[in-house]
């Protein structure tokens, strides 16, 4: 039954609605479509619509709302263990499964994985996102995982910038599930876009966004990612820096200041998890969440590639060489700062992925497979890194 919004008790839930794209309300049908036809854009469908979200009131109350045709619209259902709804804004096909624990931190260190593939800075770009990810076998045209054990890594920025970031998360909150039953993995690591939003830096949300419901209701759209929320709670617990094998992800890069320090990736997530929680106050007293969250930090850094004028200088071979042998691993792959196409840096022991999609007219991914790597192409083309 769909409803008119009548807001919860708790007091903080009227400052919960600051979206306004059109989450996987619309998109939810339009994904299979754009999967069918990848040249077809999204852009013609934006509204202000948005949703699902997902607000867990209490142990056993979960609401979940949209902003649908001009009105907020919820229903409230009673969980001990798994959610199951379907959805009632135009994706009423489409069912969501909230698991207990899944907002619990993922394994940071896995070894024994056959393949995997490597995504970043999506930045609400739904349709680029689905097409690759078609083209390169890992889902199928109804948007399902179908890449058995393969292991799929996100590296970070996920939100911010384009219209179709709730589209995305879900797709990926999705993917999580349904790999986890066939052995297979999906790895979401934080960024600094995930960050601001957390932490309520909205420079960079595109406008939809901002036009919607967080300027009718007056409310920030950061609101929507915190700890009480379904996205909110999933994305906090996601880690800083994971290692497959002998290759290490993260967004940024480590920069000598935190190997100096003393910090395994264990130790590192943790310590980004905590700070996440932390009030601006606490932050701001707080040493180690001050290095993290910096320039310096593994969701900013940017030295492997450049110099930061009057920050640090860039990274030399000797100093990633330490890092390899420190974290035991033999790769780092970063997103963060652009290249044109994935690029090999430092004699291959660094391979950049944020990739320039508006250039390319697609997303490209880097794969591993066979002992070898490869840049996969928006159409699926593989091309052997040498």
């Amino acid at each position: 039954m769909k409803m008119k919004w009548k807001p919860p008790p708790l007091v903080l839930f009227l400052a919960l609605f600051g979206l306004s794209a059109l989450g996987l309300a619309g998109p939810s049908l339009q994904a299979e479509s754009s999967a069918q036809t990848p040249s077809d854009t999204l852009e013609s469908a934006i509204t202000l619509d948005d949703g699902p979200h997902v607000f867990r009131q209490d142990d056993t109350s979960v609401v979940v709302f949209y902003y649908c045709d001009s009105e907020m619209v919820s229903l409230v259902f009673r969980v001990k263990d798994t959610l199951r709804f379907q959805g009632f804004c135009r994706d009423s096909s489409r069912q969501y499964v909230i698991p207990p624990g899944a907002d619990e931190p993922q394994q940071d260190e896995i070894d024994g994985v056959s393949k995997w593939i490597a995504i970043s800075d999506i930045h609400g770009e739904y349709e680029p996102l689905i097409e690759i990810l078609i083209n390169a076998g890992v889902i199928d045209r109804a948007l399902h995982w179908k890449w058995g054990k393969g292991h799929l890594v996100i590296n970070g920025d996920v939100t911010d910038r384009g219209a179709w970031v709730t589209e995305c998360l879900w797709l990926i909150y999705q993917l999580e599930q349904e790999a986890k039953t066939v052995g297979g993995g999906v790895h979401y690591v934080l960024g600094n876009h995930e960050l601001m939003v957390i932490k309520g830096d909205l420079r960079y949300v595109h406008q939809r966004y901002l036009d919607g419901i967080a300027q009718r209701n007056r409310t920030p759209y950061d609101d929507l990612f915190g700890s009480d929320m379904e996205l909110g709670r999933w994305m906090r617990s996601r880690p800083a820096l994971l290692r497959i094998n002998q290759t290490l992800f993260v967004h940024g890069g480590v920069s000598p200041t935190i190997v100096q320090g003393g910090y395994d990736i264990a130790k590192l997530n943790d310590a980004v998890r905590r700070g996440l929680g932390f009030t601006s106050p606490r932050a701001c007293f707080s040493d180690t969440t001050k290095l993290l969250f910096s320039s310096l930090g593994p969701l900013w850094y940017r030295g492997y590639l450049m110099e930061m004028e009057g920050r640090y200088p860039a990274t030399t071979l000797s100093q990633i060489d330490s890092q390899l042998v420190y974290f035991g691993v033999q790769n780092i792959v970063v997103g963060h700062s652009q290249v044109d196409s994935i690029t090999t840096l430092h004699d291959g022991r660094v391979i950049a992925i944020d990739v320039r999609v508006d250039k390319l007219g697609g997303q490209q991914a880097l794969l591993w497979q066979d002992s070898a790597f490869y840049r996969v192409e928006a159409s699926g083309e593989r091309q052997l890194i040498e």
